[in-house]
């Protein structure tokens, strides 16, 4: 699915079964905490801390995809399409970066 259709995907379940939108600050707000919710399983999997019995070392997939869909969120909602801001943030990268990683010895 491109991201075009995945901002329709969720408008439409947005209008069926969500009824409305959240406001814009209460997304960024949802979308603050699913990226803790992200952190805590990577302090976990990847980082030095362990998972309490019975936690899933897998749930990190799905606090991915609530982070994305959080953002779909505000993208519809701000009018924002998300291929054009991708598409621009890579040419802006890729300005930006052409030698700068190549030439970082911490990369080497």
């Amino acid at each position: 699915m491109t991201l075009q259709q995945a901002q329709e995907i969720v408008d439409q379940y947005i209008q069926e079964v969500g009824v409305k939108y959240f406001s814009e600050l209460t997304n960024l707000a949802i979308l603050n905490e699913e990226v803790g919710e992200l952190s805590r399983h990577f302090a976990r999997r990847f980082g030095d801390q362990s998972y309490k019995e019975g936690e899933d070392p897998e749930g990190y997939r799905g606090e991915i995809g609530d982070i994305l869909f959080v953002l779909i969120c505000i993208a519809n909602q701000t009018g924002v399409s998300l291929e054009e801001e991708l598409r621009k943030t890579i040419e802006k990268n890729t300005k930006r970066d052409k030698k700068r990683h190549r030439n970082n010895p911490k990369l080497q």
